[in-house]
């Protein structure tokens, strides 16, 4: 982790906690914001040599215009890359070939499974074209048959695009973006938006890029935020962590 943003303090407080819990050794490296590239760049090599390491994360966003997260990311070992955020691991997933998996959009998946609800053959619109989630997610979709759409803040008329969906995924950052009108009745909808919005009292509070109450009145399934994909994405990380160690150690 670079800098002191508070979101990113409470996500790495939580993975760690997360570690505890299931008997995972976490490593925290914490950086001032005046950090080189070249300092972050040599401790992750030294992290790719430890063997008591198996999962390798860098906390996005970096602060600053200084540092490239992207090739942060590319000098992780990929057998080590616990976010599952390495060009070689977004590639098996593109080619359908094992791997380790983008944790958010993987965690997704596991609520899907987890409550049975029918993926093939379903229209599917992920809202939403990162790197970090709309584009793993959409070929998550595709490798259980579902037909996706990915939106996007060019899209013509979200609306109307996201009536045709039997199930949604908003991830773009943008509070109440998907409202009731846009949900047709019995859709599910996936909200991966994390956003703080500011209270009357002053303080802030974290939501969602869905309207969650105008939308549970229309959607079959709907997640909450806070309470919904966080917490699969650090599963899906520590997932990840020990599907590493089995692999380098021949467990699988």
């Amino acid at each position: 982790m670079v800098g002191d943003n508070p979101a990113s303090r409470a996500y790495v407080g939580n993975k760690e906690k997360a570690c505890t819990q299931v008997g995972i050794a976490s490593f925290g490296k914490h950086f001032p914001e005046g950090v080189t590239q070249s300092e972050l760049e040599s401790v992750i090599a030294d992290l790719n040599q430890d063997d008591r390491v198996d999962g390798i994360l860098v906390q996005l966003p970096l602060p600053g215009d200084h540092l490239d997260g992207n090739q942060l990311l590319r000098s992780i070992d990929p057998n080590k890359d616990a976010d599952g955020l390495h060009p070689t691991n977004l590639g098996s997933l593109l080619r359908g070939e094992p791997g380790l998996r983008s944790c958010t959009p993987a965690g997704v998946m596991e609520i899907m499974k987890a409550y049975n609800l029918p993926m093939a053959g379903k229209q599917v619109v992920v809202i939403g074209r990162s790197i970090l989630v709309g584009k793993p997610q959409a070929m998550m979709f595709l490798e259980e048959n579902a037909t996706v759409t990915i939106a996007h803040s060019r899209t013509a008329d979200l609306k109307a695009v996201c009536l045709g969906a039997d199930i949604i995924v908003a991830a773009v950052g943008k509070p109440n973006l998907v409202t009731a009108a846009m949900v047709k009745p019995g859709a599910v909808v996936i909200d991966v938006g994390m956003n703080r919005v500011p209270t009357t009292e002053g303080k802030s509070r974290l939501v969602g890029d869905v309207d969650f109450d105008g939308v549970l009145k229309v959607a079959s399934y709907i997640t909450p935020v806070p309470g919904g994909v966080g917490q699969m994405t650090v599963a899906m990380l520590l997932q990840n962590t020990v599907l590493s160690y089995c692999r380098r150690f021949g467990a699988l």
